[in-house]
Protein backbone atom coordinates (compact mmCIF):
# COMPACT_ATOMS: atom_id res chain seq x y z
CA UNK A 1 0.00 0.00 0.00
CA UNK A 2 1.42 3.36 -1.03
CA UNK A 3 2.19 5.95 1.64
CA UNK A 4 0.66 9.40 1.34
CA UNK A 5 1.67 12.21 3.68
CA UNK A 6 -0.40 15.36 4.12
CA UNK A 7 0.99 18.59 5.52
CA UNK A 8 -1.97 20.75 6.54
CA UNK A 9 -2.08 24.34 7.69
CA UNK A 10 -4.63 26.89 8.79
CA UNK A 11 -6.45 26.91 5.44
CA UNK A 12 -7.46 23.31 6.08
CA UNK A 13 -9.81 24.35 8.89
CA UNK A 14 -11.22 27.64 7.59
CA UNK A 15 -14.26 25.93 6.06
CA UNK A 16 -15.02 24.49 9.49
CA UNK A 17 -15.33 27.99 10.90
CA UNK A 18 -12.08 27.67 12.80
CA UNK A 19 -10.23 30.82 11.91
CA UNK A 20 -6.62 31.02 10.90
CA UNK A 21 -4.22 32.36 13.49
CA UNK A 22 -3.00 35.03 11.12
CA UNK A 23 -4.82 37.48 8.89
CA UNK A 24 -7.13 40.40 9.58
CA UNK A 25 -9.78 38.16 11.12
CA UNK A 26 -7.37 35.74 12.74
CA UNK A 27 -7.50 34.31 16.21
CA UNK A 28 -4.87 36.76 17.38
CA UNK A 29 -6.85 39.84 16.34
CA UNK A 30 -7.69 40.88 19.92
CA UNK A 31 -4.26 40.19 21.42
CA UNK A 32 -0.66 40.63 20.33
CA UNK A 33 0.86 37.23 19.59
CA UNK A 34 3.56 37.90 22.17
CA UNK A 35 0.94 38.09 24.93
CA UNK A 36 -0.85 34.82 24.31
CA UNK A 37 1.51 32.60 22.31
CA UNK A 38 5.00 33.08 23.71
CA UNK A 39 6.81 31.76 26.76
CA UNK A 40 7.43 35.33 27.87
CA UNK A 41 3.72 36.09 27.60
CA UNK A 42 2.90 33.02 29.68
CA UNK A 43 5.35 34.03 32.41
CA UNK A 44 4.07 37.61 32.41
CA UNK A 45 0.37 36.79 32.66
CA UNK A 46 -0.59 33.10 32.87
CA UNK A 47 -4.18 34.03 33.74
CA UNK A 48 -4.61 35.96 30.48
CA UNK A 49 -3.11 33.10 28.48
CA UNK A 50 -5.22 30.46 30.24
CA UNK A 51 -8.43 32.41 29.66
CA UNK A 52 -7.54 33.06 26.01
CA UNK A 53 -7.17 29.34 25.31
CA UNK A 54 -10.29 28.53 27.34
CA UNK A 55 -12.25 30.78 24.97
CA UNK A 56 -10.56 29.28 21.93
CA UNK A 57 -11.22 25.77 23.17
CA UNK A 58 -14.95 26.38 23.39
CA UNK A 59 -14.89 27.21 19.67
CA UNK A 60 -12.89 24.05 18.98
CA UNK A 61 -15.37 21.70 20.61
CA UNK A 62 -18.24 23.15 18.58
CA UNK A 63 -16.33 22.98 15.26
CA UNK A 64 -16.96 20.12 12.83
CA UNK A 65 -14.61 18.67 10.22
CA UNK A 66 -15.25 19.74 6.65
CA UNK A 67 -15.37 17.63 3.51
CA UNK A 68 -11.63 18.04 3.03
CA UNK A 69 -10.89 16.48 6.42
CA UNK A 70 -13.31 13.65 5.65
CA UNK A 71 -11.78 12.94 2.22
CA UNK A 72 -8.32 12.67 3.77
CA UNK A 73 -9.71 10.06 6.17
CA UNK A 74 -11.42 8.18 3.34
CA UNK A 75 -8.09 7.80 1.54
CA UNK A 76 -7.06 5.42 4.33
CA UNK A 77 -9.05 2.78 2.40
CA UNK A 78 -6.48 2.91 -0.41
CA UNK A 79 -3.33 4.39 1.13
CA UNK A 80 -1.29 4.38 4.28
CA UNK A 81 -2.06 7.97 5.34
CA UNK A 82 -0.09 10.16 7.71
CA UNK A 83 -1.33 13.67 8.48
CA UNK A 84 1.24 16.19 9.65
CA UNK A 85 -0.61 19.29 10.79
CA UNK A 86 0.43 22.75 11.86
CA UNK A 87 -3.05 23.21 13.30
CA UNK A 88 -3.81 22.86 17.00
CA UNK A 89 -7.41 21.76 16.39
CA UNK A 90 -8.54 18.13 16.45
CA UNK A 91 -10.61 18.21 13.27
CA UNK A 92 -8.54 15.54 11.51
CA UNK A 93 -9.20 13.20 14.42
CA UNK A 94 -12.90 14.13 14.45
CA UNK A 95 -13.03 13.16 10.77
CA UNK A 96 -11.54 9.77 11.61
CA UNK A 97 -7.87 10.11 10.63
CA UNK A 98 -5.90 7.56 12.63
CA UNK A 99 -2.32 8.80 12.27
CA UNK A 100 -1.97 12.52 12.98
CA UNK A 101 1.27 14.27 13.94
CA UNK A 102 0.65 17.64 15.60
CA UNK A 103 3.64 19.93 15.08
CA UNK A 104 2.39 22.86 17.14
CA UNK A 105 0.55 21.10 19.94
CA UNK A 106 -3.05 20.24 20.68
CA UNK A 107 -5.59 22.74 21.94
CA UNK A 108 -7.71 20.11 23.70
CA UNK A 109 -4.87 19.26 26.07
CA UNK A 110 -3.03 21.01 28.91
CA UNK A 111 0.31 20.15 30.42
CA UNK A 112 2.90 20.96 33.04
CA UNK A 113 4.55 24.34 32.55
CA UNK A 114 7.82 22.89 33.89
CA UNK A 115 7.80 19.66 31.87
CA UNK A 116 5.39 20.14 28.94
CA UNK A 117 6.06 16.88 27.10
CA UNK A 118 5.97 14.53 30.07
CA UNK A 119 2.91 12.37 29.35
CA UNK A 120 2.34 11.90 33.09
CA UNK A 121 1.31 15.56 33.32
CA UNK A 122 -0.65 15.95 30.08
CA UNK A 123 -4.39 16.23 30.64
CA UNK A 124 -7.06 15.69 27.99
CA UNK A 125 -9.95 18.15 28.16
CA UNK A 126 -13.49 17.45 26.96
CA UNK A 127 -16.45 19.29 25.48
CA UNK A 128 -18.19 18.89 28.86
CA UNK A 129 -15.21 20.36 30.73
CA UNK A 130 -13.26 22.46 28.19
CA UNK A 131 -11.83 25.03 30.58
CA UNK A 132 -8.98 25.23 33.06
CA UNK A 133 -9.33 27.58 35.98
CA UNK A 134 -6.38 30.00 36.19
CA UNK A 135 -4.00 28.81 38.89
CA UNK A 136 -4.78 25.11 38.43
CA UNK A 137 -1.67 23.00 38.91
CA UNK A 138 -0.34 19.89 37.24
CA UNK A 139 0.63 16.88 39.32
CA UNK A 140 4.22 18.12 39.48
CA UNK A 141 3.11 21.30 41.24
CA UNK A 142 3.62 23.66 38.29
CA UNK A 143 0.83 25.63 36.64
CA UNK A 144 -1.14 23.82 33.94
CA UNK A 145 -0.47 25.53 30.62
CA UNK A 146 -1.90 24.97 27.15
CA UNK A 147 -0.28 22.04 25.33
CA UNK A 148 0.77 24.42 22.59
CA UNK A 149 4.20 25.07 21.09
CA UNK A 150 4.67 28.74 21.87
CA UNK A 151 6.56 30.94 19.41
CA UNK A 152 10.29 30.52 19.94
CA UNK A 153 10.00 27.04 21.48
CA UNK A 154 11.40 23.90 19.88
CA UNK A 155 9.14 21.68 17.77
CA UNK A 156 9.82 18.15 19.03
CA UNK A 157 7.44 16.44 16.59
CA UNK A 158 9.30 17.73 13.54
CA UNK A 159 11.59 14.68 13.61
CA UNK A 160 8.85 12.04 13.23
CA UNK A 161 7.21 14.30 10.64
CA UNK A 162 10.45 14.40 8.62
CA UNK A 163 10.83 10.63 8.90
CA UNK A 164 7.30 10.10 7.60
CA UNK A 165 7.93 12.49 4.70
CA UNK A 166 11.11 10.65 3.73
CA UNK A 167 9.05 7.48 3.27
CA UNK A 168 6.23 9.14 1.31
CA UNK A 169 5.15 7.96 -2.12
CA UNK A 170 2.91 11.03 -2.43
CA UNK A 171 3.20 14.31 -0.53
CA UNK A 172 0.28 16.75 -0.31
CA UNK A 173 0.34 20.28 1.12
CA UNK A 174 -3.00 21.89 2.01
CA UNK A 175 -3.79 25.38 3.23
CA UNK A 176 -0.41 26.64 4.34
CA UNK A 177 1.67 29.56 3.13
CA UNK A 178 4.84 27.56 3.84
CA UNK A 179 6.24 30.52 5.74
CA UNK A 180 6.32 28.87 9.17
CA UNK A 181 9.46 26.89 9.92
CA UNK A 182 10.44 24.18 10.54
CA UNK A 183 7.22 22.83 8.98
CA UNK A 184 7.82 24.70 5.72
CA UNK A 185 11.04 22.74 5.21
CA UNK A 186 9.36 19.33 5.30
CA UNK A 187 8.83 19.25 1.53
CA UNK A 188 12.62 19.03 1.16
CA UNK A 189 12.47 15.58 2.74
CA UNK A 190 10.14 14.22 0.06
CA UNK A 191 11.94 11.62 -2.09
CA UNK A 192 12.90 12.68 -5.61
CA UNK A 193 10.38 10.23 -7.14
CA UNK A 194 7.56 11.48 -4.91
CA UNK A 195 4.91 13.63 -6.62
CA UNK A 196 4.01 16.76 -4.63
CA UNK A 197 0.56 18.34 -4.75
CA UNK A 198 -0.25 21.76 -3.31
CA UNK A 199 -3.87 22.64 -2.58
CA UNK A 200 -4.37 26.34 -1.92
CA UNK A 201 -6.43 29.01 -3.68
CA UNK A 202 -3.63 31.56 -3.36
CA UNK A 203 -0.21 31.70 -5.02
CA UNK A 204 2.31 29.78 -2.90
CA UNK A 205 6.02 29.27 -3.50
CA UNK A 206 7.31 26.14 -1.78
CA UNK A 207 10.92 26.56 -0.74
CA UNK A 208 12.09 23.66 -2.86
CA UNK A 209 13.25 22.76 -6.35
CA UNK A 210 10.98 19.70 -6.27
CA UNK A 211 8.34 19.98 -9.03
CA UNK A 212 4.78 20.21 -7.76
CA UNK A 213 1.21 20.36 -9.01
CA UNK A 214 -0.73 23.37 -7.70
CA UNK A 215 -4.48 22.86 -7.31
CA UNK A 216 -5.72 26.42 -6.80
CA UNK A 217 -8.80 25.61 -4.78
CA UNK A 218 -9.90 25.52 -1.17
CA UNK A 219 -9.40 22.46 1.00
CA UNK A 220 -12.61 20.58 0.24
CA UNK A 221 -12.84 21.39 -3.48
CA UNK A 222 -9.13 20.75 -3.88
CA UNK A 223 -9.37 17.39 -2.10
CA UNK A 224 -12.18 16.33 -4.41
CA UNK A 225 -9.91 17.04 -7.39
CA UNK A 226 -6.96 15.27 -5.77
CA UNK A 227 -9.01 12.14 -5.04
CA UNK A 228 -10.00 12.04 -8.71
CA UNK A 229 -6.35 12.38 -9.77
CA UNK A 230 -5.17 9.65 -7.41
CA UNK A 231 -7.82 7.18 -8.49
Amino acid sequence: MKKIVFLTGAGMSVESGFKTFRGSDGLWEDFPVEQVASHEGWLANPTLVTNFYNKLRRKLFSAKPNEGHCLIHELEKDFQVTVVTQNVDNLHEKAGSTHVIHLHGELDKVCSSNDPYNPAYIRQLTAEEPEVQPGTKADDGSLLRPFIVFFGESVPMIEPAAEATQEADIFVIIGTSLNVYPAAGLVRYAPAHCPVYLIDPDPVSPNTNHPFTHIRKGASEGMRELVTLLR
